[in-house]
């Protein structure tokens, strides 16, 4: 019997555009042979940070561009935030970045996550009392591991707020072209007139997770010292992976690749929600617009570690809450990696192993 996962955010075979990559690799390699097998600078392949600057309307030396988007994040972790330094983050939020900031000896300040993004009134509770952050760590589009997005409203108070209080916001935003309802929102780097906002993102989502690569893009002198960060940790990154999303992305292909995407991910939420109503009806969720991941909260008294003991018997796996910082009863899904009728028929077996719990799933 086959494992159904809902525990990884990355999408199925059968949604990347492997025919694509392959002419996009051909053409790397046929057309600038010299610059995707050398070793290259720290800031990128060159033609990739120029593309990158052009789609953000930037200047070339504002982007930098990295070995995936969590090597962006240390980098600029490892510039701005030292020992007992304040960090506000979402409360859920990745995992992996409470593991980096909390290895590199952070005070990470979790704050409240509601459906429309971080909580500006208990953002601004924290702050009255002459908490001083260096940076804000928020993901405003299809949160991961919750699905919220940031509303227009709250953007325009946080950038307001990081002026007010000098911290620096980062807007980590890898899922940010997989909206597949309603409309886009500017982002906080595209309004921020104070250089208090440095951008990242990644292709791991829009091309595929494999490739490893992301950017960031920031005021001048921020891309600039992580440049001699970049320098000193690897030289420069993966030209060949780089050189190929170059292709990928001039070639038109990423766009067919991102509706592909799309597509398939609101077939999926929507095959969750629907499984979720029918099978485990006092579950309570928000109907995310786009990314990953569904966050879910389950009945007070619901451990999700037990949950996850009970899933696993019955050959489905998810990740618990509390991992991101969430409380015991919460859950995350990622329906990214799993087929409309895989997610139907894994919902049903979680609702299997919540009543093997004593709880009256119906």
């Amino acid at each position: 019997m086959a494992t159904i996962s809902f525990a990884r955010g990355a999408p199925s075979l059968d949604i990347v555009d492997v025919e694509g990559l392959k002419e996009a690799a051909k053409l790397a390699f046929e057309q600038d042979p010299a610059g995707t097998t050398a070793y290259g600078t720290s800031v990128g392949y060159v033609p990739l940070r120029e593309w990158i600057a052009e789609q953000h309307g930037v200047a070339v030396e504002q982007v930098l561009v990295t070995n995936g988007s969590m090597q962006a994040d240390a980098f600029l972790f490892e510039l701005l935030v030292q020992p007992g330094d304040a960090v506000i983050v979402e409360n859920p939020t990745y995992d992996r970045t409470l593991l980096n900031l909390r290895a590199r000896g952070a005070d990470v300040h979790m704050v409240e996550l509601e459906a429309d993004g971080i909580s500006i009134e208990a953002l601004e509770n924290v702050l009255a009392t002459g908490l001083r952050p260096k940076l804000a760590h928020i993901i405003p589009n299809f949160q991961n591991p919750a699905g919220y997005t940031l509303s227009a409203e709250k953007r325009a108070k946080l950038l307001a707020l990081a002026a007010k209080h000098d911290f620096t916001i980062f807007e980590d935003d890898p899922y940010v072209s997989i909206r597949f309802e309603g409309e886009p929102i500017a982002s906080m780097f595209s309004q921020d007139q104070d250089g208090k906002v440095v951008y990242a993102s990644s292709f791991s989502k829009t091309v595929c997770p494999g490739i490893r690569v992301g950017y960031l893009v920031g005021p001048q002198a921020v891309i600039k010292q992580i440049q001699t960060l970049a320098t000193n940790t690897y030289i420069s990154p993966n030209m060949v992976s780089q050189s190929i999303v170059n292709q990928f992305a001039r070639s038109g292909r990423m766009d067919g690749a991102i509706e592909t995407v799309k597509t398939n991910l609101k077939a999926r939420k929507d095959a969750v929600v629907s499984a979720l109503q029918r099978e485990i009806p006092e579950a309570q969720f928000a109907n995310p617009s786009g990314g990953y991941f569904m966050w879910v909260e389950l009945p007070e008294g619901v451990d999700a570690a037990e949950l996850e003991k009970a899933a696993a018997q019955r050959e489905v796996q998810f990740v618990k809450g509390s991992d991101f910082g969430g409380s015991a009863n919460t859950l995350r899904l990622a329906y990214s990696g799993v087929t409309p009728e895989q997610i139907d028929e894994g919902i049903t077996k979680l609702a299997d192993a919540l009543r093997s719990l004593g709880v009256a799933a119906s």
